[in-house]
């Protein structure tokens, strides 16, 4: 059974969904308010597999002191999860270690692979927008075989990322990660296997990607996330073609 690593930060205004609020006609608490949406699809997705979730929440210091609030990290988080799943009796909070991503993934991986004697470890984030439950399975079964399974995203992204062995984290997230993990697990000597692409979401040019995917799937009576679907309609996102040019609009 695959642990499957959520590092998220509290979905506080002006601490996430920055780019998001930079680039959309989102203001910045909405922005975190889509953030707090797309880290409940991952929640769900993840308690719907057959992985177990592990929140990976950072340390009080390092949240910059403008966002800083009486609720610590981890409390914050637990509580979004509670309301998210009806409790936590099945998750795992535990805090980050590190000063990068880099780190902070590698060091979860490699202490759980290592030191827990975990099968396999993945490595998500909220921004992983259309995570399923048969994605989560797939890649499961795939770390069967493999040691490293990847989830491609666009630009280069990476919107999954699975582990039998560690391999040399510094720098491996850096972009475009899908090729650097690739190749590092490769240089460890692991098969290097992959799930099905799927976009994410960190900015507006993200969006443009995903609303008209979303809408579709919803038009279609597919399943979509549930929670990043809502945010959508409750707002009336949508994206419109002008002049040769896509933009994203909102009611």
């Amino acid at each position: 059974m695959t642990i499957v690593v959520l590092l998220a930060d509290p979905p506080r205004e002006g601490l996430v969904g920055t780019e998001l609020a930079e680039s959309t006609p989102l203001s910045p608490a909405e922005a975190a308010d889509l953030y707090e949406a797309l880290l409940r699809d991952v929640v769900l997705a993840v308690d719907r597999s057959g992985g177990d979730l592990l929140v990976n929440y950072p340390d009080e210091g390092a949240i910059p002191a403008a966002h800083r609030t009486e609720t610590s990290p981890e409390a914050a988080l637990r509580a979004v999860v509670a309301d998210t799943l009806g409790g936590t009796e099945d998750v795992r909070f535990e805090p980050q270690v590190g000063s990068s991503f880099d780190a902070r993934a590698g060091n979860t991986v490699t202490h759980l692979l290592r030191e827990e004697g975990a099968d396999s470890v993945a490595v998500v984030t909220p921004a992983a927008s259309l995570l399923s439950r048969r994605v989560i399975d797939a890649a499961a079964m795939k770390l069967r075989t493999n040691g490293v399974v990847l989830g491609p995203s666009s630009r280069g992204r990476t919107y999954y990322a699975g582990f039998t062995e560690p391999i040399d984290f510094a720098g491996a997230f850096d972009a475009p990660s899908v090729a650097t993990l690739a190749t590092r697990g490769r240089d460890a000597g692991l098969d290097v296997e992959f799930v099905e692409s799927l976009p994410s979401v960190e900015s507006g040019d993200d969006l443009l990607d995903v609303i008209p995917l979303l809408r579709a799937r919803v038009a279609a009576e597919r399943i979509v996330p549930d929670h990043l679907a809502a945010f959508v309609y409750d707002h009336g996102i949508d994206v419109v073609f002008e002049d040769g040019a896509e933009r994203i609009v909102r009611d």
